[in-house]
């Protein structure tokens, strides 16, 4: 393929998974990204729920396209670029693997409540669905490194942005969610030090996560300001 533009957002988990995607096929890509609290009109024109990630395919001779929803993208990417597969070649297993990235989206909309959510009981609530869902992930994992072994799979890309949270939630409070899970532990270090998952954002994501975080009226940012306020009078007693 060439001519493949995709439009982004900083902090978008989805279009991390196109990105990573892209980026394990060896596919040369441009990238756009905008802000989505200021659309801007080329990009409403063109996406038809106003959301991120977009995939623009130059086709010479051709209107160009547009696809849409991470999913549909990376299988685009997937059935286009067959020199390195990311999906099992059994049938059975790949549907398998289809079905866990359900789960794995169905983790990041867990995360988002977590992240906004200003009720502690609703809060508590998805606490302890993502604990349960994370605890499942851990009887279904094998020796790893990855999902299903040695080789990296589309499913990985789609779990590798939920871990990216973790490494910020760790810093604000100890939420228990991953806690007493080895093998996902395992998989979440693999996963950090993959190429393309490191570069699926910039190296300031983990700023504008926290920014993000401080605009919400969440249980979260209280959280995590309670831990400021605790760091900074443990330093003025250390003084």
């Amino acid at each position: 393929m060439t001519g493949l533009t995709l439009v982004s957002h900083h902090l978008c988990p989805y279009v991390q998974r196109a990105a990573i995607a892209l980026a394990e096929k060896g596919v040369p890509f441009k990238r756009v990204t905008i802000d989505l609290a200021n659309k801007p009109e080329w990009f409403t024109a063109i996406s038809p729920l106003g959301k991120v990630p977009l995939l623009k395919v130059e086709r010479p001779g051709r209107e160009d396209a547009v696809l849409f929803e991470s999913a549909v993208i990376c299988e685009f990417i997937e059935e286009t670029e067959r020199a390195v597969p990311l999906h099992p070649a059994d049938a059975v297993e790949r549907a398998r693997h289809r079905a866990w990235i359900e789960v794995a989206s169905s983790i990041l909309s867990d995360i988002y409540v977590i992240e906004t959510m200003a009720d502690p009981v609703r809060f508590e609530r998805a606490r302890e669905t993502l604990t349960a869902k994370f605890a499942r992930l851990e009887g279904v994992l094998g020796a790893g490194p990855y999902f299903a072994g040695e080789h990296f799979r589309l499913v990985d890309a789609a779990f590798a942005p939920a871990f990216r949270y973790f490494d910020v939630f760790d810093g604000i409070a100890d939420l228990g969610i991953l806690a007493g899970k080895p093998k996902v532990a395992s998989w979440r270090s693999a996963l950090a030090v993959r190429p393309s998952v490191r570069n699926a954002v910039e190296a300031d994501y983990p700023a504008r996560l926290r920014q993000f975080l401080d605009t919400q009226n969440s249980h979260l940012r209280s959280l995590m300001r309670a831990k400021a306020r605790t760091k900074a009078a443990a330093g003025c007693i250390s003084r």
